[in-house]
């Protein structure tokens, strides 16, 4: 027997025959389109409510931090009241307010001189390397 002649499907090598049109060739592919669009139809269900989990999630994440910081606040104030009482039988009242309140003022004041230095340094590190030409030239 002759290659062609065992494969299924094969036309006899002297016949010509069109090839003919498969109908459920038609039904496969309406049948992929719609699978298509379930899946589609379902993946946005999926993302709109893993979007919903996240917002939830996130609100409740920043009423925490909201609530975390004012008790920060409250510690830190009571820490304060908490050092101006222990001074006080050391120096007077007056001075023991004028200790605490510069040592907090102190730690402000280099708190926001790290914030400076911090900032200049991304500053430095997104200008434009353009910019620091034209201005070179500019003082020349």
């Amino acid at each position: 027997m002759d290659e062609i002649e065992r494969q299924p499907g094969a036309n006899a090598p002297g016949s010509a025959a069109p090839p003919t049109f498969d109908e459920s060739l038609t039904d496969e592919l309406a049948a992929l389109i719609d699978d298509g669009r379930t899946y589609l139809e379902a993946e946005v269900t999926f993302q709109k409510t893993r979007a919903m989990l996240a917002g939830k999630s996130i609100g409740i994440a920043l009423a925490c931090v909201v609530v975390a910081l004012i008790l920060l606040n409250i510690a830190f104030l009571a820490l304060a009241v908490g050092l101006v009482i222990a001074l006080a039988p050391l120096v007077t009242i007056w001075g023991a307010i004028a200790i605490v309140v510069g040592a907090l003022l102190l730690i402000v004041a280099l708190l926001g001189w790290i914030t400076y230095r911090r900032g200049m340094l991304l500053t430095a590190i997104f200008a434009s390397p353009d910019k620091d030409k034209d201005s070179e030239g500019d003082s020349a």
